[in-house]
């Protein structure tokens, strides 16, 4: 188990400039869901991005987390599908 604190400061850390929404699914604290907007996505396929944000999370995701559902955009992307906001 891994506080929903603990794993967006991770988050944080290796995206500073990220919008990030993070759902503890199940309230177990090993099962999220987090959507990314963030400059580092800028250029990189949808598996990239996913890359990155498992190697944000490095040995979190061998152990405290169990299954983690990800959506990830950048900025412009979001802005479009959001509709500006």
């Amino acid at each position: 188990m891994m506080a929903p604190d603990d794993v967006k400061q991770l988050l944080n850390l290796a995206f500073p400039d990220a919008d990030i929404e993070l759902s503890d699914l199940t309230g177990t604290r090993d099962h999220y869901q987090a959507r990314i907007v963030s400059a580092a996505f800028e250029g990189k396929s949808p598996v990239e991005q996913h890359q990155l944000v498992y190697a944000a999370l490095g040995p979190a995701m061998a152990g405290p987390i169990h299954a983690l559902a990800l959506k990830t955009y950048t900025p412009d992307a979001w802005k479009r599908l959001s509709g500006g906001q």
